[in-house]
């Protein structure tokens, strides 16, 4: 820059209109200089013709003509300054992502120190300095650097928007406080942001603490999963053994009948053959003499015919084969000996299965107390809601919605609405009781008759040995020994009720294929005392899982 040009100060080269560097300065009467499109742009939207600075009016729009020695001392600031911008440009950092760039920078962005609110441009820190020397700039508002700077202005008021309506849930600027959002809960944004930055902070912490509870659940899944390969693997090993078993026992006894009754056919073969020679040789020898007395009848020597007759009839007599038959082998019971013992062989391996099953089902026993809300008053319950039996008063209780007023049953206080579930009740003494599951809403008021379709899987022992399963039409139970303790294991998933005798580990029945749409309440019914046949008490007993 040159001397002269020295001798004025930065702003002086400023339009006081743009706030820019003059670009083709002009100068009117009054003596201030503007740039020639700001002032004719200027005079053209004002009233009067008049200075834009100190105010002065002309009686005429004066005749304007660039100030050449203004306008060459501009051009030589402007490139003095863009100068200074390059050099120091090269020594600044590119905006990083995430970093304000500076708006007016062009090639390589820098990081913008601040944003004006006026010029609604951010600045590097070499495009920011006219803002902190010259006067005109130094009025402007400067914030810390934001990006979208036009989005962070009023557009009603031109302010910027620092404030926040929480009555309308809007940013607001100073002059709406005053006008459309009067009274209102009005907040500095400043702090609405805090708030808000907590608030997505602990939605932040709530989502990453779902994302890791999914996870394990994924983990869980894929657990369960895994054990089920293994229990379908072991069932199916377990399944393939028992098969393998029967196929050889049923091959085993096939072969056996076959060789019995081989055996026996050879026997008549060689009795049959055995009668065969002896008829053969007795023929032979037949032949023989048939053939002497042939000869004998033809000999015309007496002393001869009468020695040999003597010697022909003196021979050993023949067998009477008149009663002599082959009778054919008597295969009475020999399939069925064979079916009996193969039916031995797959009980031995059913009850294996059996006891294999209850095994596993036990594994789902859970602890199971009577509700006293739910007995009738007629039963009466052990203080630790183990044990039921009919008693001889009726109690006044209130007749709650739970309890059955009519039929003498009782629920427990446990509800299950999904997996598995199992518990052994003590049945022995009793010559009539009732078991099972029932569902939440089933009629506890009045008769009851139990059936799956109105919310119970039960079965029964009525008249000392008639065992059914409630279910619609009841099905007789054929059982081969009394049950002692029963077992009663449920499978939401598999919709399926199962009964166990426990002792012998037998499967007594099961209801397949049930939808379970409610809670399930374990169901006692320890039924009528007869007269004292049936005195004892239903006992929930504890699991002991069998080895």
């Amino acid at each position: 820059m040159s001397a002269a040009s020295c001798l004025l100060t930065e702003d002086q080269f400023l339009c006081s209109i743009c706030l820019d560097v003059f670009t083709d300065p002009v100068l009117i009467p009054c003596g201030h200089n503007f740039c020639k499109t700001c002032i004719t742009e200027h005079w053209n939207v004002s009233v009067q013709t008049q200075c834009p600075n100190c105010k002065e009016v002309f009686n005429s729009r004066p005749e304007l003509r660039v100030n050449t020695f203004i306008s060459e001392m501009a051009a030589q600031f402007r490139q003095s300054a863009q100068q200074k911008a390059s050099s120091s440009s090269s020594e600044q950092q590119a905006a990083k992502p995430g970093e304000v760039p500076c708006d007016v920078c062009t090639g390589t962005k820098l990081k913008a120190l601040k944003s004006c609110l006026v010029c609604l441009v951010s600045y590097c820190e070499t495009h920011l300095e006219p803002h902190l020397t010259m006067s005109g700039l130094k009025r402007h508002q400067l914030i810390d650097p934001v990006e979208n700077l036009e989005g962070r202005m009023c557009t009603e008021h031109d302010k910027l928007l620092e404030l926040f309506c929480k009555t309308d849930q809007m940013c607001v600027c100073m002059l709406c406080t005053v006008l459309d959002h009067k009274n209102h809960d009005v907040v500095p944004l400043k702090k609405e942001y805090e708030g808000k930055k907590a608030e997505l902070g602990k939605t932040e912490t709530e989502i990453q603490q779902m994302i890791r509870k999914r996870r394990l659940k994924i983990q869980e899944i894929k657990h369960s999963v895994e054990l089920s390969e293994e229990d379908a693997d072991r069932e199916i090993a377990e399944g393939v053994q028992v098969f393998t078993a029967l196929k050889e026992s049923v091959e085993r006894s096939q072969a056996e009948i076959i060789d019995t009754i081989k055996e026996k056919q050879r026997k008549t073969e060689k009795q049959a053959e055995g009668f065969i020679k002896e008829l053969e040789h007795e023929i032979c020898e037949l032949k023989k003499r048939s053939t002497e007395v042939v000869q004998l009848s033809c000999s015309e020597d007496h002393l001869h015919l009468l020695q040999s007759f003597r010697s022909l009839n003196a021979a050993p007599p023949t067998k009477n084969w008149t009663g002599v038959r082959v009778s054919p082998p008597s295969y009475e019971g020999t399939v069925v000996r064979a079916v009996n013992q193969l039916e031995e062989t797959i009980s031995k391996q059913m009850k294996k299965l059996f006891e294999a099953e209850l095994k596993r089902v036990q594994q789902s026993a859970v602890d199971v107390t009577l509700d006293p809300d739910t007995a009738n008053p007629w039963l009466i319950l052990s203080d630790d809601g183990k044990q039921v039996k009919l008693g001889d008063v009726w109690k006044n209780l209130p007749d709650n919605p739970e309890r059955f007023n009519s039929c003498v049953n009782v629920l427990a206080k446990q509800s299950f609405s999904s997996g598995r579930f199992y518990y052994e009740v003590q049945v022995e003494g009793k010559t009539e009781w009732a078991l099972g599951v029932a569902r939440e809403s089933i009629n506890r008021k009045g008769n009851i008759t139990a059936s799956p379709q109105k919310g119970y899987w039960t079965i029964c022992l009525r008249n000392e040995n008639e065992y059914k399963a409630l279910a619609d039409p009841s099905v007789r139970l054929s059982l081969k020994s009394r049950p002692q303790k029963v077992g009663v294991f449920v499978d939401h998933e598999e919709g399926l009720v199962s009964f166990y005798d426990v002792k012998s580990a037998a499967l007594i029945y099961s209801f397949t294929g049930c939808c379970f749409t409610e809670k399930l309440y374990p169901y006692f019914g320890p039924s009528l005392n007869l007269g004292g046949k049936n005195s004892a008490p239903l006992i929930i007993s504890p699991v002991n899982h069998t080895e």
